[in-house]
């Protein structure tokens, strides 16, 4: 029989690094199921126009994620397999922003400009989860566009190798602030393990994204979320891999985007080659025809890219034996429970 564990957390329990904490907000075994409850990247006090986040938010303590879970029997070389059975948000409505110095299409710290700083602007989105959809109404005019409701997962990850503590913005192999909007149900994340027990934590929610989450902020939103939790032993996992009904994908984060673009490349290559049967250059070759890059962010402390090819083309390999379809099954019925 399966245990479902559920932890909505007080704000005081939220975290803000991967690694650096002692206490697991809960402890798992393999083949439990998580039903957690996370905040929006503003601690949820961004709820209005007027809420502009330099004012109301309280840096550097933004992003924050629930957990971390220790998973029992969890050590490095291990695989953390998590299966995002469903993610809903949890409140009719969302926010996103303009920041003076945030984003992709602004001077930062690391692209100096002369140019004045982006107006701090704040928008609310209307959330309609039995419509399927979310509400963009323009700040300059009025007009209100209705767009899908595509919710998705923009940080989750383990913790650091060697004790080290990352802030929950920045994406690593460590996972992190990926931002890629392919990070939604039904979707299974792979983690290599670096420390006793895991230590994974989620955060991060947004209603939709779009490709590079160019303004630096998404469709931010409170979320509940369901994950199914397995352990893969012995099995390492360099850097965080999705696995979807029809795909498998590798990502990969830094600077410039092209080191992330190679990154995610050069892991797929990999993973391909190893389970299709294939050299390194034919497995890079059939990438190079059959396989998608898609940017997940542009805007973090380091860039994330996401190679992917669809399972079709690899004749009905298997990875990490099957756990995706056996996690799917678990937290399916959990979810229809």
């Amino acid at each position: 029989m399966t245990d479902v564990i559920t932890h909505h957390p007080r704000p005081e329990q939220l975290s803000y690094t991967f690694g650096g904490t002692t206490e697991p907000a809960e402890r798992l075994n393999p083949g439990d199921v998580l039903r957690v409850y996370t905040e929006d990247c503003f601690g949820g006090v961004v709820r209005s126009v007027k809420d502009l986040p330099s004012q109301v938010v309280r840096f550097p303590f933004v992003n924050p994620v629930s957990g971390p879970f220790y998973v029992n029997g969890a050590q490095p070389g291990d695989t953390l397999a998590l299966h995002f059975a469903s993610i809903s948000p949890a409140r009719d409505w969302a926010a996103s922003a303009t920041l003076p110095h945030f984003g992709g299409l602004t001077g930062t710290s690391h692209t100096a400009t002369l140019q004045d700083p982006l107006q701090e602007r704040v928008w609310i989105y209307d959330v309609d989860v039995e419509a399927g959809l979310v509400r963009y109404h323009a700040s300059s005019i009025d007009l209100t566009i209705d767009l899908p409701l595509d919710p998705m997962h923009g940080t989750v990850g383990v913790a650091p190798a060697a004790g080290e503590a990352r802030s929950t913005i920045v994406p690593d192999s460590h996972g992190g602030n990926m931002d890629s909007p392919l990070l939604r149900a039904g979707v299974t994340v792979y983690l290599g393990v670096n420390v006793e027990g895991a230590m994974f934590a989620i955060g991060d929610g947004h209603c939709r994204q779009g490709a590079g989450e160019v303004t630096g902020a998404a469709v931010e939103a409170a979320m509940n979320t369901v994950v199914a939790v397995d352990l893969i032993k012995g099995v390492s996992t360099p850097w965080p891999r999705f696995e979807s009904d029809d795909a498998l994908m590798s990502t990969g984060s830094a600077r410039p985007l092209e080191d992330a673009f190679r990154i995610s490349q050069h892991d797929l290559v990999g993973w391909v080659s190893q389970l299709s049967g294939l050299d390194a250059l034919d497995a890079y070759q059939l990438l190079g025809q059959a396989g998608r890059a898609p940017v997940a962010n542009v805007v973090d402390p380091n860039y994330t890219m996401v190679a992917a090819i669809d399972k079709r083309y690899l004749a009905g390999a298997t990875a990490y034996a099957g756990v995706h379809e056996r996690l799917r099954a678990v937290g399916r019925q959990v979810v229809e429970d």
